[in-house]
């Protein structure tokens, strides 16, 4: 029953992805990236191909919107997407994916330092070099998303907490941008993100009994 209800959910937030969509291409990536997010939920290998047909999609509308380091992003998000479909088919044992490791006390304070230092590094540049409409902002979730997706990759599982972030700056710079289904997008992917840390979490503890 349980499932039934997460599914029917999804099938819900999809249509109204479908509804709010401008464009073929717009509907398309928010199906396929509310999808790839729910498989990642669920520790689905099947995430990974369907996240490269969702790479293609933002890297072409984020191009259009003169948001240029998401769209930058996406170059890495596809190589990023590529290694974490490997990885996770790695050191599997008896497991369909490789089991959920936590992140080192080295990166925790070094991931912090790049961050700071990446986002101030891409901002400028987006500032005197280029037309960037949201220039700081645009290259921090940028780079804290490059960081999520990497833990993410890695199978580490706080790479919850950095797309949690991510989500709530992402929602308030879409509906600036007046792209709003790309807005609900995030806000679905905002819950989706916080299930998904409660479930591997869940996963993790029960694996270390």
């Amino acid at each position: 029953m349980k499932r039934i209800y997460g599914e029917g959910l999804l099938f819900v937030c999809m249509a109204i992805c479908v509804w709010l969509s401008t464009s073929a291409l717009e509907m398309v990536a928010t199906l396929t990236g509310l999808l790839c997010v729910w498989l990642t939920t669920k520790e689905n290998i099947w995430c990974w191909p369907i996240g490269l047909i969702n790479v293609g999609c933002f890297f072409v509308m984020f191009y259009e919107a003169k948001l240029y380091a998401d769209m930058t992003l996406q170059i890495l998000f596809f190589i990023l997407s590529i290694q974490g479909w490997i990885i996770w088919l790695t050191k599997r044992q008896d497991a369909s994916v490789r089991p959920t490791r936590r992140l080192s006390a080295r990166m925790k304070w070094i991931l912090p330092i790049i961050l700071v230092l990446a986002t101030i590094a891409w901002g400028y540049v987006l500032t005197h070099y280029t037309d960037a409409s949201i220039p700081y902002l645009d290259a921090f979730i940028a780079t804290l998303s490059i960081i999520a997706q990497f833990l993410l990759s890695s199978k580490i599982l706080e790479n919850w907490y950095g797309w949690i972030v991510v989500d709530v700056l992402s929602i308030g710079m879409y509906l600036y941008k007046e792209l709003y289904s790309v807005a609900f997008l995030y806000s679905v992917f905002l819950v989706l993100a916080i299930l998904g840390m409660i479930s591997w979490k869940k996963t993790y503890s029960l694996a270390k009994e």
